[in-house]
């Protein structure tokens, strides 16, 4: 099927022909460059909301429960899981859409599984792009949902114009919520598991850290809420935080911002990767073992290698 076809269908609201672009991007096609040309102009409109957290926090019951509570607001959801890679086929594992199944049959609900295939900080490699169909067919809001990798799943914070941090009890103090790094990209911070004994002391430990950070007086001040995903307790307010955030960064102008640097980072690994195929033949091999034995053998430094390459 021609793309142009393909993104008239996704446009359309064609979950097949989201799936097909998507699968486009996953294969690395030959087309690749033709869709994200078409897709371009219809860009830009969806709220992406990146969920991240530790294993066990509750990430894909917490995203099926936003899922949910955006569909009561009439929102057409796209739902992009991060899964880990299967060891055997290279695949995602599809844990988090046996979550989901409930909103299978929702025809304004879309959820796509992609394998993260050891790349680290939470995201697959083509999770922008694919974040573009997305956009692109029409949803409101696409929730991406993380690996769960610990310290590294950061990352989401790029990828997201609104980043929610999920914790729950008995998975650490507010000194290991530091460490991890998550005490600076948060736009919402959840507590899950509210029913939980030993919530509340992880919310106000969380306030106490959060209330040491330096701000500037018109910055967004991170909500912490308590939410019991499971039974849907709580996510009304959630929504409402991601929308005041919303609403927020886009009269501050920090959308924008995180978007622009968003788009740089994509564009520089594009060409970083377009380089490293440039350089893939046996000359280009041979040339870089030439310079490295020149480094060893101190004829050459390191920086003088690297233009010598560049050169080529």
């Amino acid at each position: 099927m021609p793309v142009s076809e393909l993104v008239e269908q996704a446009r359309a609201g064609q979950h097949r022909a989201v799936g097909r672009l998507i699968s486009l991007v996953e294969d690395e096609s030959p087309a690749l460059r033709e869709v994200m040309a078409a897709l371009a102009p219809h860009t830009g409109r969806a709220h992406v909301v990146g969920v991240t957290g530790a294993p066990g926090v509750g990430k894909s019951t917490s995203t099926s429960a936003l899922v949910t509570e955006l569909r009561t607001r009439d929102k057409r959801v796209g739902v992009l899981a991060i899964d880990p890679s299967s060891p055997f086929s290279g695949g995602a594992l599809l844990g988090d859409r046996v979550r989901m199944s409930e909103h299978a049959t929702d025809p304004g609900v879309f959820i796509r599984s992609m394998a993260a295939r050891g790349h680290l900080g939470g995201l697959a490699w083509s999770a922008p792009q694919a974040l573009r169909v997305l956009d692109a067919a029409g949803f409101d809001v696409v929730v991406v949902e993380t690996v769960g990798v610990g310290q590294s799943e950061v990352e989401v914070a790029g990828a997201a114009d609104t980043t929610v941090v999920l914790l729950a009890p008995g998975m650490g103090d507010g000194i290991q919520a530091a460490k991890a790094g998550i005490l600076e990209i948060g736009d919402v911070y959840v507590v899950n598991k509210a029913d939980r004994e030993g919530a509340r002391t992880v919310r106000r430990d969380l306030r106490s850290m959060l209330s040491l950070a330096e701000r500037p007086d018109d910055a967004w001040k991170p909500p912490v809420l308590l939410t019991t995903a499971s039974s849907g307790e709580g996510v009304a307010e959630v929504v409402e935080k991601l929308e005041e955030h919303r609403g927020w960064a886009e009269e501050s102008g920090a959308l924008r911002r995180r978007r622009l640097r968003r788009v740089k980072d994509e564009v520089e690994t594009l060409a970083l990767t377009e380089l490293r195929k440039r350089w893939g033949g046996v000359s280009d091999r041979n040339r870089l073992d030439d310079l490295a034995a020149e480094v060893v053998a101190g004829q050459l430094d390191p920086y003088a290698a690297a233009d010598r390459l560049l050169e080529t």
